[in-house]
C-alpha cells in the first residue's frame, strides 16, 4: 500500500487529503470517502478513523481518497454546504488527472451530510461511476431551527472559525436547500445508486432513506440495517455490504462526454 498526502486550494482554502493505492499491475479503481459534519466530541482513541476505512478498501484492491471538507480539523476555511460541494468538484478533478488509477471506475461513498452532498454532486458530474450512501439525509430538517442557533452549534464544535462568517446567514442557510438530495439523486441514474441505513439512526431518520429510495431512477438498491445506529462507518457489517456492492460495480463502465468538465 502507497499513500500520499494531497493539498488543494479550493475558493483560496486549503483541503487536506490522501491518496492511497495498492500494489497493483495496472490502474485500480478508486473510491472518494465523503465525511460528515464532526460531532465535536473527543475522538476515540481506539476509533481508526477514515484512514482505517480507506486502508481496508486499499486492502481489497481499491484506491482510496479521504480528505476533509473546508471547516473540518486540518482543512481551513469555515463549513459551508455549497463550499463543501466546490470542494469534492475540486476533490474529483484531482483524481480524474492521476494516472495512477482507473478514471472509469470512480465511486462516491459518502456518509450523511457527505451523503447529501455526493448525491447532489454526482448528479451533475458524469464521471462518477456509482455513488454509495451511508446514513444520508433526504434534506436537512435541521433547517427547521433559527439560522443564528445553527450558527452558534457550529461555531461551538469549531467548524465555524471566523467570527465574520458567514457575510450573509440567509444566503448560508439556502445553500442547504440548494443541496437537498432528494431534489437531485434522480440524476445519479443511469449510474448505480446504493442506500445503505440503520434502523436505530437517531440523527437522521430511516423515513429519509426511503425518500431517497422513492425519488432515485434505475438502478438503485437500498438496505436497511436492523439495529444499526448513525455511525455506519464504524459497522462492519454495513461496510462489508459496501465493498461488496463497489467490488460488483468494477464490471460495469458508463461511457460519458466530459468535455464540459474542468480538468
Amino acid at each position: 500500500m502507497q499513500g500520499k498526502a494531497v493539498v488543494l486550494a479550493v475558493d483560496g482554502i486549503r483541503i487536506a487529503g490522501q491518496l492511497y493505492l495498492p500494489v497493483s499491475d495496472k490502474p485500480p479503481p478508486v473510491v472518494c470517502i465523503c465525511h460528515g459534519i464532526p460531532s465535536g466530541n473527543p475522538p476515540d482513541p481506539a476509533d481508526g478513523g477514515y484512514p482505517a476505512l480507506a486502508e481496508k478498501f486499499t486492502s481489497s484492491g481499491f484506491a482510496a481518497f479521504i480528505f476533509n471538507f473546508r471547516g473540518c480539523r486540518n482543512s481551513g476555511g469555515n463549513f459551508d454546504i455549497l463550499g463543501w460541494s466546490r470542494d469534492l468538484q475540486a476533490v474529483l478533478g484531482y483524481l480524474y488527472r492521476q494516472p495512477e488509477i482507473d478514471k472509469t471506475h470512480m465511486a462516491l461513498l459518502g456518509f450523511s451530510a457527505g451523503a447529501a452532498v455526493s448525491a447532489y454532486v454526482a448528479a451533475g458530474n458524469p464521471r462518477i461511476s456509482c455513488v454509495a450512501l451511508c446514513a444520508g439525509p433526504a434534506e436537512f430538517s435541521f433547517l427547521n431551527d433559527p439560522s443564528q442557533s445553527l450558527l452558534d452549534h457550529f461555531r461551538r464544535i469549531g467548524i465555524i472559525r471566523d467570527a465574520g462568517f458567514p457575510v450573509s446567514t440567509e444566503d448560508w442557510a439556502d445553500g442547504f436547500k440548494t443541496v437537498t438530495p432528494a431534489n437531485h439523486i434522480a440524476g445519479i441514474a443511469p449510474r448505480p445508486l446504493l442506500i445503505i441505513h440503520g434502523t436505530s439512526d437517531d440523527v437522521v431518520d430511516i423515513s429519509h432513506a426511503r425518500r431517497l429510495y422513492a425519488a432515485a431512477g434505475e438502478p438503485k438498491q437500498m438496505i436497511i440495517i436492523e439495529g444499526a445506529g448513525h455511525r455506519l462507518r464504524q459497522d462492519e457489517q454495513a461496510m462489508k455490504l459496501v465493498l461488496d456492492w463497489l467490488k460488483l460495480r468494477q464490471s460495469t463502465i458508463f461511457p460519458v462526454s466530459l468535455g464540459t468538465l474542468p480538468a
